[in-house]
């Protein structure tokens, strides 16, 4: 895999929304411009006999003109996508914002503002937490550029019930060994800060960060983070059935487009 999880190269147009971001000022970035095809490349460049070699850009579904892109570059691609609940999904996203500091509305609040945020270019899409999970469009996207063969399509309650059958299945599909026993830890989960002045001062570019950060080892560094973090609340009941409501078009659609019961999504 890349050493870089979401290079975004098929996706450039992200940056230029990111850059103008008012909102992400001091957050943590990893780059601030697009990646060239030589930068892309050269995440490869150790490759030798591998059989197969791929990376994990999130937006890749999302941003309209990314699936020709890849057509254009890579006709013979495999992909690979895991789709979530989108009420789900849209919270999770909420709750990522908030705890780097990213977001100082409440979800209902954040909801309501989403197209007027997304329409001024205020925010680029780890905001768009309703839009994004209209996956329907999206799908179909690169279902009429792609063979059916050439894609692979997970929904995230099976990783949750099954994770290593899940990604063993991945394997078979790109062709690569499948007997080994997958790395399944659980990364980068969902957590709102305790104390979000706290959670700011760790994160957020500022005088004292860069005069105390060297002192601190980042194994403590990563504890005081760790332990500032708590278990993000239930969504309500009540905002769960707005998106159901907002989604159930899309996703009755979507199920009949990649054959799968989505029949929980609408509960």
């Amino acid at each position: 895999m890349s050493p870089v999880k979401e290079p975004r190269f098929f996706a450039p147009e992200l940056y230029t929304d990111y850059l103008k971001d008012p909102y992400r000022s001091g957050a943590k970035e990893h780059r601030s411009t697009p990646m060239s095809l030589e930068e892309y490349l050269a995440l490869f460049e150790g490759v030798s006999n591998e059989v197969a070699i791929g990376e994990a850009s999130t937006e890749y579904l999302y941003v309209p003109k990314t699936p020709k892109r890849i057509k254009e570059q890579l006709p013979d691609v495999k992909l690979i996508s895991v789709l979530r609940d989108p009420a789900e999904r849209a919270y999770s996203a909420f709750c990522y914002q908030v705890r780097d500091g990213c977001e100082h509305l409440s979800f209902e609040e954040a909801l309501t503002q989403e197209e007027s945020r997304r329409l001024e270019k205020k925010r680029w899409p780890g905001w768009h937490y309703q839009r994004v999970g209209f996956y329907y469009e999206q799908v179909k996207r690169y279902f009429d550029l792609f063979d059916r063969e050439q894609m692979k399509i997970y929904l995230y309650k099976d990783l949750q019930a099954d994770s290593k059958a899940v990604v063993q299945d991945a394997c078979r599909f790109l062709g690569v060994e499948d007997t080994f026993t997958p790395d399944l830890t659980r990364r980068n989960v969902s957590a709102i800060p305790k104390n979000m002045a706290l959670q700011n001062l760790l994160i957020k570019d500022n005088p004292l960060k860069t005069v105390v950060k060297p002192l601190i080892p980042s194994s403590l560094r990563k504890s005081i983070r760790s332990q500032n973090l708590k278990k993000k609340p239930a969504l309500s009941s009540e905002i769960r059935q707005k998106l159901v409501a907002n989604y159930r078009e899309d996703i009755l659609k979507l199920q009949d487009l990649i054959q799968k019961d989505l029949s929980h999504w609408l509960s």
